[in-house]
């Protein structure tokens, strides 16, 4: 009997690829219909494979997809020469070479640059690109993004309007084009791991396949020479050393285990050193982003050998210039929670002071537990059991919310 589950990942890591592919054969014109098709071979691949699976299940769903979306555009007159042309005579050669791997990479940065074309909104920008690149549904979108679901829906159909309004075409910008473009493809990448190391969903906290994705694109840029910069690099850094420590934050009983408590041998050195090799990459520009200070604080983590030796003096260092250079109501927290482990608890309380709770959204729990870590440090016991009954009417997730209570229930035992 077939998992479902196996069907789920494939439709996570595959979705993008055979978008991408389908498109450049039958145009972005088409997408709708190609997004359809696919829909259709996975539901279809559900059913015909609960007896037997395929040996290459990749090959079937492209090949099955391909013939749906033929299907679905022979539908339409105006389509029909060009779909005559893709499905006989001497095409076929040339649609094949279309499947071969650098073809199929090729194809997925192009989209990759269509998600992140000027004429799309920047909020169309990132829900298309986390639609059509990485699989997406409408409702994991929504949560990346803290919005609702039909605000998603329209953001993605008024992405497809423009795209054929517009005619924007399945290529690579243009060289000036290329700086603005590419500081959109890598928020959208970096949004896409974020909600796969720490997730919004409310009943998984780590999604394992989002962060791979996430770096398989980011890698996948890195491959082209023209597209490869100090700043892809550190982004690619700071993903692998955040990656390095998933297996270890969360137990066996479905628990989370905070950073204190990680298992560091769990930590994977193979992605340790793969994010230092692309961090002395990343460092050989003159220039600095936020990326490279995001890195440089997750690289101090995973070489600490514990929590304790910690270089908390540095990671504070980083917080100051990463917020120098790109201000957020988070990096107050984050300098906060620092500020504490250093026991510089008045300096703490005054970033947290400064915060501005309503810019943090969903994340405006942090804030609240940052309030009860400084009223724990301080011996302010009632204060600091208060805070985390603040935080925990404001988190979403069941795993975090179990963990808070632990957490709160072990501070009221000290009041009694």
């Amino acid at each position: 009997m077939m998992n479902p589950k196996v069907v789920d990942h494939l439709f996570r890591h595959h979705y993008g690829k055979m978008v991408s592919i389908l498109t450049r054969i039958f145009g972005l014109s088409n997408l709708e219909i190609i997004e359809d098709a696919i829909q259709d071979t996975f539901a279809q691949a559900i059913l015909k494979w609960r007896n037997q699976f395929p040996e290459n299940p990749e090959a079937w769903l492209t090949r099955a997809a391909k013939n749906r979306a033929i299907d679905l555009l022979r539908q339409s007159k105006a389509t029909q020469k060009r779909i005559e042309r893709v499905a006989s005579g001497p095409a076929v050669s040339q649609l094949n070479e279309m499947f071969l791997d650098h073809e199929i990479e090729d194809s997925q940065l192009r989209m990759i640059f269509v998600a992140c074309h000027p004429n799309l909104d920047s909020k169309e920008q990132i829900a298309f690109a986390l639609k059509t690149i990485s699989g997406f549904s409408t409702r994991e979108i929504a949560s990346a993004l803290l919005i609702n679901e039909d605000t998603v829906s329209k953001r993605l159909s008024r992405a497809r309007k423009k795209i054929v309004k517009k005619s924007i075409s399945f290529n690579f910008p243009d060289a000036h084009e290329l700086p603005k473009r590419m500081a959109r493809v890598m928020e959208v990448i970096y949004l896409t791991f974020n909600e796969g190391f720490h997730s919004n969903n409310k009943k998984i906290l780590v999604r394992q396949d989002l962060c791979g994705e996430a770096i398989r694109l980011c890698k996948l840029m890195l491959k082209k020479e023209k597209l490869r910069s100090g700043e892809l690099y550190a982004l690619f850094a700071l993903m692998c050393f955040h990656a390095a420590r998933l297996e270890s934050k969360i137990s066996a009983n479905n628990e989370i285990i905070d950073l204190r408590h990680q298992d560091r041998s769990k930590w994977l050195f193979p992605l340790i050193v793969l994010g230092n090799d692309a961090m002395n990459k990343a460092i050989e520009t003159e220039e600095f982003s936020p990326y490279h200070f995001e890195a440089a604080i997750a690289a101090e983590h995973v070489r600490s050998p514990s929590f304790e030796k910690t270089n908390w003096h540095k990671i504070l260092t980083y917080y100051q210039r990463l917020n120098e250079l790109q201000f957020s109501e988070g990096s107050l927290v984050n300098m906060a929670m620092v500020q504490l482990q250093l026991g510089e608890y008045e300096a703490a309380r005054a970033n947290l002071e400064r915060v501005r709770i309503k810019e943090l959204g969903q994340r405006a729990y942090l804030y609240y537990g940052c309030f009860a870590e400084y009223y724990t440090k301080v011996k302010n016991i009632p204060e600091a059991v208060s805070y985390l009954d603040k935080t925990i009417l404001r988190v979403t997730n069941e795993l975090e919310k179990e963990h808070l209570l632990k957490k709160r229930d072990h501070l009221s035992a000290l009041i009694k």
